[in-house]
Parts: structure tokens; sequence; C-alpha cells
């Protein structure tokens, strides 16, 4: 019987997976080895009956550049009970798989690192190598490498960003934009700075001070009245859906939202517009002082997961499932594969990764202490600041209520 691999996706989709896909089986298979797609995530290693697919060269070959993913994803969470009571070993044995490869995010990671130490434990004969994806770029890849997908989505955001503020300056109005990012501001950033937008909101900004529903409106009520300072009746601000995670209980109260969960215990922040529920509180807000603005809510979420991945992503992709039979054919195992900007492929071990206490894999936040991010707050961004407060009683009784650093204490 053939030697062969078995890959599956979890979590939710990125630009790049058919591509990571599509070339790990090209790869694999030019060697000899079978090569066998599990639908639905983890869910088929704890299942009797999995579903599977062969993938052959010409599938491969069909998929590679397309987004989305053809290997159906879940984001399915195994227990301790199910590692110990349904883990399908004989799919193992009976199809001779020697490699699991997962492709996913932070969390499918985290499962990918208790498969490692579960297999070692139980002394299966079994490698596993994981390949970091999520459009949200927080899995904690060395010298600032993004994760495949993240481009992507920020070349479709980020067009979807301008289209957005050319309607605001032709309709003289105001748009309020929420990006996804569950952890970190990654893509509301990189969104907000590719189109010069006045107020970026993400929750590691908020590294002095609790994050409030108030400090949110106010910050994006703070770039509105320095534009009318400056004499510009539009733009836009664009707020991580992170901000919604760092909320108290009682702050997700005010803001009038009731989350249900997902098995990882993450609020499903997919079921709700953030940007509508920030447009709102920003509408009222804005009725309650007396400015007559208009604003109009925008989402940037689904809309970007599942796009054609861009020629970035397409090479990057490409490298990282190739990477992946390199590091097998080293003997290395319960790694993440890592390919530099140089293209030196080499292994990321989850356990050294891993949060000692939790086991889980650590976000990647944006550094607000990079030049990069401090010269977007310092030139890009239009806020109040006390050379502001004697112009901006025009519009507010209370202009330090709107001033950027008192509002972040910084």
């Amino acid at each position: 019987m053939k030697d062969a691999i078995a890959i599956l996706t979890g979590g939710g989709p990125a630009p790049g997976m058919n591509t990571v896909v599509g070339s790990v089986a090209k790869t694999f298979l030019e060697k000899g080895f079978r090569v066998i797609g599990l639908h639905e995530g983890y869910t088929g290693l704890f299942n009797k009956n999995p579903r599977t697919v062969d993938i052959d060269y010409f599938l491969a070959d069909d998929i590679f550049n397309r987004g989305g993913s053809y290997l159906q994803m879940s984001r399915f969470k195994p227990t301790d009970q199910d590692f110990e009571e349904n883990f399908n070993l004989e799919f193992f044995t009976s199809n001779n798989v020697k490699l699991l490869v997962t492709v996913g995010g932070d969390d499918t990671a985290s499962t990918a690192n208790r498969i490692a130490k579960f297999l070692e434990a139980k002394k299966y004969p079994i490698a596993n190598i994981h390949v970091p994806k999520t459009i949200d770029n927080d899995l904690p890849l060395p010298g600032g490498s993004p994760t495949f997908g993240y481009e992507s989505a920020l070349d479709r955001g980020a067009t979807i960003g301008r289209t957005v503020y050319m309607d605001a300056r032709t309709s003289g109005n105001w748009f309020v934009l929420a990006a996804m990012g569950r952890s970190a501001g990654h893509l509301a950033f990189g969104i907000g700075t590719a189109c010069h937008y006045p107020m970026i909101v993400i929750p590691e900004m908020f590294n002095k001070t609790e994050i409030t529903v108030e400090k949110i409106v106010n910050l994006v009520i703070s770039s509105i009245i320095k534009r009318k300072i400056m004499c510009m009746d539009y733009g836009a601000a664009i707020i991580s859906e992170g901000v919604f995670h760092a909320l108290s209980n009682e702050e997700i109260k005010k803001s009038g939202v009731h989350f249900s969960y997902d098995a990882h215990g993450h609020p499903e922040l997919g079921k709700v517009s953030k940007a509508h529920i920030f447009n709102e509180m920003i509408e009222n807000k804005l009725k309650e002082i007396g400015m007559k603005v208009k604003s109009r809510p925008v989402e940037i979420g689904y809309e970007v997961r599942c796009q054609t991945p861009v020629a970035y992503d397409l090479v990057y992709c490409s490298a990282l499932g190739m990477g992946v039979y390199k590091l097998y054919s080293e003997g290395k195992t319960g790694c993440m594969v890592f390919v530099d900007q140089g293209g030196k492929v080499t292994q990321l071990y989850l356990k050294d990764l891993q949060d000692p206490t939790t086991g889980k894999i650590p976000p990647r936040l944006v550094d607000i202490t990079s030049d990069e991010f401090k010269a977007v707050i310092d030139n890009i961004l239009c806020y109040v600041t006390e050379a502001d407060y004697e112009a901006a009683k025009k519009y507010v009784k209370n202009p330090e209520e709107y001033d950027f650093n008192k509002i972040l204490n910084w």
C-alpha cells in the first residue's frame, strides 16, 4: 500500500486555502504519495465515517488558484473526551497515513498542538505539520511575516475602502466601517492606512485605558470635529471588530448586542453587523450634541475571505505547500511551516509558541510602538488635540472630551 498523507482545513476561509492544498498535493503526488483530503476540518479525525476525497494531480491543478476552500471547513473543537474515546486511529492505519497536514488559524493551530502532544504520548508514528493562515494576520510568525490570506483580504478590503471614501467625498457624508479581526487590528489598520482614513480604531490602541463604548464613539466624533475645523464635511472611520472582545459584559450590554458563542468560546461576531452598531451609537451621540452629520455603515467581513488570492498569496502559499514536504522529509513534526522573506523554509514548533498556562497559541498584535504605526497616527489620522479646543467650541461645548490623546490616556 502507498504511503499517504491527509490534509484538512479548519476555522474560517482565507484566500490561498486551495493554493496550499493544491501545492501540498502536487508535491507529495510527485513523490509517490497518496493524498487524502478530509472535509469538515477536525471532525473527520473524531468520526468513524469521515468525509474524504482522494486528491489527484488533475484536481490539485484545478483548484490551486481558486478562492474559498475545496475541502469544506469547520470550527469543530475536539474535547479531551474526544481524544480519549473518539480519535479515529483506524483512518490512519487502514490508509497508511504517515503525515497529517492541518491548515488554519490560531484555533486550528492550538488544536494541532494538542494533536501533536496526543500522537507523541500514544507513540503513534504519524507526523503532523501545520500551515498558518488567517486574514487577521495574528499568528506569531517571526520578522513580521504575514499569515497567508492577509494580503489578499487587505487588497480587497482596500478596494472597498477606497470606493467608500470616494462616496464620502462625493456626497459629503461620513462612513463607519467595521473590519474583521477577532483579537488584533491588523486588517482594520492596514485598510485604514491604505485608504488614508482620518480615524482608525483598533483594540491595541487602548493599552493605557479600558475600552468602552463611549471612548470608541468619541474617537470617531473627534475626527469628525477635526475635519469640520479643516472645512472638510466628509470622511470615514474604520473600527476593528476586536474591540468587542475587549469590552466588558457591562459595556457590551450598553451596545445593545447579544452574542452567541462558538465552540472555542469566542462571540460569534459574524452574526451581527458591527458597522451598523457602531454607526447607530455614533449617530445617537451626534444627535445628542447637536451636530448634523450623515453617516452610513459598511461591513468588511465575509466579502474578503473567499476572494481569489492575489499574486503575493499565490506565490507565498505555493512556497508553504512545498515547504511541508521539505520539513516532512527532514523528519520534522509537531510544527508550523514558516517561509521567511528570503524564501527560506524552517519549522516553528507549536509547543514553543503556546501559552504555558492555556496551551493555546497567543495572537500577534499590532505593534503600536513601531515607526509605521506612529507615523500613521501622527500624519494620516485627523483628531482633536489641545491646540484645537478654541476652534472646536464652535461644534461642541466640551472639546476636551474629544481629545484623542486624553481619550486613550496617551
